[in-house]
């Protein structure tokens, strides 16, 4: 059987609803011919009269009534369909999948996401937990719109990634233990460690920093979720070297058992945007758009 055209159930609707071929025709701006067209189509279709024409009016047989009732759920769903992809289209609704640590996701997109939606409510961001290697990775094969990742980032093809903040990395050290004001690589490393997991943006850059002071610590335990670090810092299992992500408006107090190191020489986790190159949909460039207006300077 061939398939239905919207069209043509249109046609039948419409003659339906006004009882008249003719005024069908005025509706819908076709020919008379056409509109007849249309509906000896369907009915060689499905093989049965659709309309019966009585004393000058035109009503739905028997199988036309139940197709003119399927005909408007059909025709109504289409309708939506189209204005739903529309709106996407324009940028006033979507879905925008985005990729970032935890850390970002916990201090860096709240703010972001909160003014998406005072301006661009029907934008729906999806955001994954991911490294920044996952991130370009999920780029390139399409799964993912925008990323925030660690730099440097190697070229990737296809993903095109700008510099977007630089966070300062400091020692997070339990209260508890005598410290110097400032935490150096040497004094550190004689220390219990809690560091990010071999292979992470953050864990390279951590070590060549021991390593510029001629350093080569091992940590007790490894782990990607910053929030569970501070926890075991705050129970006086270990030291951690982290990115200090708090935005100037955050107001979620350090746990008192934790103490913040600055540390020397200083250490910096550059952030990039990433996204895919070419041409962008506009609910991905109103995402990016925001990104870019909390860019550090």
């Amino acid at each position: 059987m061939r398939e239905l055209n919207l069209d043509r159930l249109r046609t039948l609707v419409t003659i339906a609803d006004l009882g008249s071929f003719a005024e069908a025709a005025r509706v819908l701006h076709l020919a008379a011919p056409t509109v007849s067209l249309h509906i000896a189509d369907l009915e060689a279709l499905f093989g049965a009269p659709l309309l019966v024409r009585k004393r000058g009016e035109v009503h739905p047989s028997g199988v036309g009534e139940a197709l003119v009732e399927r005909a408007r759920r059909l025709l109504a769903d289409a309708d939506e369909t189209l204005e739903a992809v529309q709106r996407q289209v324009l940028g006033l609704a979507g879905r925008v999948r985005l990729g970032a640590s935890t850390g970002a996701i916990a201090h860096l997109l709240p703010q972001a996401l909160e003014v998406l939606g005072q301006h661009h409510p029907g934008i729906d961001v999806h955001v994954a937990v991911l490294t920044s290697h996952d991130t370009m990775a999920r780029l390139a094969n399409g799964s993912l719109d925008v990323g925030l990742v660690a730099l440097p980032q190697g070229a990737v093809q296809g993903v095109k990634v700008e510099p977007w903040r630089r966070d300062p990395v400091i020692a997070f050290v339990p209260s508890a233990w005598a410290a110097p004001q400032r935490a150096t690589p040497k004094w550190l490393a004689g220390q219990p460690l809690i560091l990010n997991d071999v292979g992470t943006s953050l864990s390279r850059l951590t070590a060549e920093w021991f390593a510029l002071a001629g350093e080569h610590p091992k940590a007790r335990i490894q782990l990607n979720y910053n929030d569970a670090i501070k926890s075991l810092v705050a129970a006086g299992y270990g030291a951690t070297l982290l990115p200090h992500e708090a935005s100037p408006s955050a107001t979620t107090p350090l746990d008192p058992r934790i103490r913040m190191l600055p540390v020397r020489p200083a250490l910096w986790r550059p952030l990039g945007i990433a996204h895919r190159a070419g041409a962008v949909e506009r609910a991905t460039q109103h995402v990016l758009d925001v990104l870019r207006q909390q860019r550090q300077a």
